[in-house]
C-alpha cells in the first residue's frame, strides 16, 4: 500500500506521538563497554527516533520488536514521529541533541550527513560483528552501493524488499459509474475531460443526489505519487517518483526538469479547465491525507470520487468499494498525438531504500545498537518488519515457509491492516530472493491491476531511461547546493502550481516563473545531475 508509504514521502500530515524524549542513551554503557548486556543479564538503554504512519499502532505493541530487542539485549526507548519530521529534524540536528539511532526512509538525508559532520557513525568497520547485514551486502551488492558514501563510510543502510511492482502508481476509474451513464473508457485527456463532466453533472452514482460526485481528486501537489504528474506520460515524459517529485527526468540521455517543460505548462492548463469546471475536489490543496482517504471511502455503497490515482484499489477506496473501480491505462495528451506514451517507472524507489537506519556518532554503546541492527536484518524479521508479526499478521508454515495472513477484520483492507500492525516500508531490513512467502490479496491485487500499464513500462529501459537517484552518492558540496537549490524550486514550484490549478493565470506568468526557476538554481541542479548520470551509464 504504497500511497500511505511514501511518503510518507509527501503526504505524512497527521498529529505527532511522541512517546519518549530522544537525548542520547548512556545508561548501561558504562559499567557494559563491551556492548554485552552484562552478567546480570540487564538489557542495554538505547534511544531511538522512529519516522512511522500515522495508522501505525504503538511500537510497544508490536511483538516482533519486543522479541528481536530481548535478542539484542537492548531496551529502546522510542520517539515516535508521525508528522512534521523534516522540521523536527532541523531542530535536532543543530541541536545536537540526538538519538542512539534514527528509523524511517531517508531518515537522515545524505544532505544531512554533509551538513552535521561528526554526528553519524561510520558502521564501516561494525558492519564486521552484523553478519546479517554483511549477507545482504553479498546477495544484493547494489545495497552496499546504496549504503556507502564516496569516501567509503557508510552512515546509513539500505533495505530491500524485493516484492514490489515497476511502478508505485495506479490509475483509477469508476466502471460502475461508466457503466451507468453509458460512457467508454476515455483515452485522452479530451475524453476524460468529458467523462468526468458527466460523472458532475448526470448523478453517476445513482443516490438521488447530482451534487455529491467528486470527479476528480488526489493529495494535492505535484510529482511523487499518487497525482497528476503521471498524466505527462501521455506526452512521452518517463518519470520515476524519486526525483520527479522535484520535476527531473531523463529524455535522449539528457537529464532534464519538467517543471519549467511546455508540456507541463499544456498539463497545468488542462487541471485548471477541470477545475474551472467543478471537476477538481475545491479541497484537493487542503485536505488532510485522513480527509482524503474518507472521502475516496464514500459512504457504504455509494461511491464519491470518479478518478483519481494510488497504490491498490483496496487501498483507495476501501474492500466494500474497491470492485467498482477499473485501473486504466495511461491517457495520452490528445487523440492527435502520436508519439510515445510513458508511465512512472518506480522500482528501484519501491524495493530498495536509503538510510533506513541511521547511528548517533554519540552513542556510548555501539556494539549493543549494531547487536539490534544484526537482529533487524534477519530475513525472517524482515517480513515481519514489512507486513506484521507471525502469529497475528504472517503464518508460519514450516520448513521456511511462510504466508501474510488477511486482516482479523473483514472490513480493513490488507494494506491498512499492514500501517497499522508495524512499521511496513518506513523500515529498516532485508527480504531475501530466497525467502519462501506467500503475499497477501493486496500484494497479488497491486500486479493484476499493474496489466493495463505493461505495455507503456515496457518501453522503458531503466538503465538509461530513469535517473538512477537511487544509487547516486553526490559529493557534499554538489549535495549541499542542490538541497538549497531545491528548496527554493519547489517552494515556487509547489505555489504557483495550487494558483494556476485553481485560479489560472499559467500563460501570462510563464516566462516570468521560468526565469525565476532558473535563478533559483533549476538549471544548476541539472547539470550537477547530468554529470552523476553520465558517469552511472559510463559503468554499465
Amino acid at each position: 500500500m504504497k500511497k500511505q508509504i511514501i511518503t510518507m514521502l509527501s503526504l505524512l500530515v497527521v498529529g505527532t506521538t511522541l512517546l519518549a524524549a530522544c537525548s542520547g542513551s548512556n545508561e548501561g554503557s558504562a559499567s557494559d563497554p563491551s556492548g554485552s548486556a552484562g552478567q546480570s543479564g540487564s538489557k542495554v538503554k538505547l534511544t531511538g527516533v522512529i519516522v512511522k504512519h500515522p495508522l501505525t499502532k504503538p511500537l510497544a505493541e508490536m511483538e516482533w520488536l519486543q522479541q528481536i530487542e530481548e535478542a539484542a539485549g537492548v531496551d529502546i526507548q522510542w520517539q515516535e514521529i508521525t508528522a512534521d519530521w523534516g522540521q523536527k529534524k532541523g531542530t535536532m540536528l543543530a541541536s545536537g541533541d540526538v538519538p542512539d539511532l534514527f528509523v524511517g526512509p531517508n531518515v537522515i538525508t545524505d544532505a544531512d550527513f554533509a551538513q552535521f559532520k561528526g554526528l553519524f557513525q561510520d558502521m564501516s568497520e561494525l558492519i564486521e560483528g552484523a553478519p546479517n547485514v554483511q549477507k545482504m551486502f553479498e546477495e544484493k551488492p547494489e545495497t552496499k552501493q546504496i549504503s556507502t558514501q564516496r569516501d567509503g563510510q557508510i552512515y546509513g543502510l539500505a533495505k530491500y524488499q524485493r516484492f514490489w511492482p515497476d511502478t508505485v502508481n495506479r490509475q483509477y476509474i469508476n466502471q460502475t459509474w461508466l457503466d451507468n451513464l453509458g460512457l467508454e473508457m476515455p483515452t485522452t485527456w479530451d475524453e476524460l475531460y468529458d467523462v468526468l463532466l458527466a460523472f458532475k453533472e448526470k448523478d453517476a452514482n445513482g443516490n438521488g443526489d447530482p451534487n455529491d460526485e467528486i470527479p476528480m481528486d488526489w493529495s494535492g501537489g505535484i510529482g511523487g505519487f499518487f497525482n497528476p504528474a503521471v498524466l505527462l506520460g501521455g506526452m512521452g515524459i518517463k518519470l520515476s517518483s524519486d526525483v520527479s517529485g522535484q520535476g527531473y527526468f531523463v529524455e535522449d540521455g539528457k537529464v532534464k526538469n519538467f517543471l519549467t517543460d511546455a508540456r507541463y505548462k499544456e498539463l497545468v492548463m488542462f487541471l485548471n479547465k477541470l477545475y474551472k469546471a467543478g471537476l477538481i475536489n475545491p479541497e484537493v490543496f487542503t485536505h488532510d491525507y485522513t480527509k482524503l482517504q474518507a472521502v475516496a471511502r464514500g459512504e457504504g455503497d455509494i461511491a464519491k470520487v470518479g478518478f483519481t490515482w494510488g497504490w491498490v484499489a483496496s487501498d483507495r477506496f476501501g474492500e466494500q468499494l474497491a470492485p467498482q473501480y477499473a485501473s486504466m491505462s495511461p491517457l495520452k495528451s490528445s487523440s492527435s498525438y502520436s508519439g510515445p506514451v510513458s508511465w512512472s517507472y518506480d522500482s528501484y524507489t519501491l524495493n530498495y531504500g536509503a538510510n533506513n537506519i541511521v547511528m548517533s556518532a554519540k552513542t556510548k554503546n555501539k556494539e549493543a545498537a549494531m547487536r539490534f541492527i544484526n537482529e533487524l536484518y534477519k530475513p525472517e524479521i524482515g517480513i515481519q518488519v514489512l507486513f506484521g508479526s507471525i502469529g497475528p499478521n504472517i503464518e508460519d508454515k514450516g520448513n521456511g515457509s511462510y504466508a501474510v495472513l488477511p486482516p482479523k477484520d473483514a472490513k480493513m483492507d490488507p494494506g491498512t491492516w499492514k500501517w497499522t500492525s508495524t512499521w511496513a516500508d518506513n523500515g529498516a531490513f532485508y527480504i531475501s530472493d530466497s525467502i519462501d512467502l506467500t503475499l497477501g490479496k493486496d500484494m497479488q491485487e497491486v500486479l493484476t491491476q499493474s496489466e493495463p500499464l505493461k505495455e507503456a513500462l515496457a518501453q522503458v529501459d531503466s538503465q538509461i531511461d530513469i535517473y538512477p537517484g537511487t544509487f547516486v552518492k553526490y559529493t557534499n558540496e554538489d549535495n549541499n547546493a542542490m538541497s538549497l537549490n531545491n528548496t527554493n524550486i519547489m517552494n515556487l514550484a509547489n505555489t504557483t502550481f495550487a494558483k494556476w490549478v485553481t485560479k489560472g493565470g499559467i500563460e501570462a506568468e510563464w516566462d516570468a516563473y521560468v526565469k525565476e526557476s532558473q535563478k533559483a538554481g533549476l538549471d544548476k541542479n541539472v547539470e550537477i545531475m547530468q554529470k552523476y548520470y553520465d558517469e552511472f551509464v559510463s559503468k554499465l
